[in-house]
């Protein structure tokens, strides 16, 4: 049995959105992951916190997906930042060396107020 993947976004300011999943972030969820991320990118949102702490599967298409939205946010001038990392989840992003590009906070506000600290305005 699979856990429901939802995608939810509880937080747009400026530049700045939250993008909230839980489930199982796999090769089902993560086209739809992506698509949502890139629209937030193209609503003009390219600064994003992924809040993972309902995520409770990851496989490398949710990896795979995770670059993409960062690829896409940088070259909109904008950042992808993790929070609430499943310890899982951590130790993948560690063994594939995403950790040393995506920055990561415990709690989505903890993100949220990095990121807010750091906004500069166009």
């Amino acid at each position: 049995m699979t856990d429901a993947f939802h995608i939810d976004v509880p937080h747009t300011d400026g530049t700045l959105a939250v993008i909230a999943l839980s489930g199982e972030f796999d090769i089902n969820a993560a086209p739809a992951v992506r698509a949502r991320a890139l629209d937030l990118i193209a609503d003009g949102h390219p600064h994003l916190v992924a809040d993972l702490a309902g995520v409770t599967f990851c496989d490398s298409s949710g990896l795979g997906a995770l670059v993409g939205i960062w690829r896409c946010a940088k070259e909109a001038d904008g950042t992808l930042t993790l929070s609430a990392i499943p310890d899982r989840l951590s130790r993948l992003l560690s063994l594939t060396g995403m950790d040393t590009f995506l920055p990561a906070y415990p709690t989505a506000e903890a993100a949220l107020a990095a990121r807010q600290g750091n906004r500069t305005t166009a």
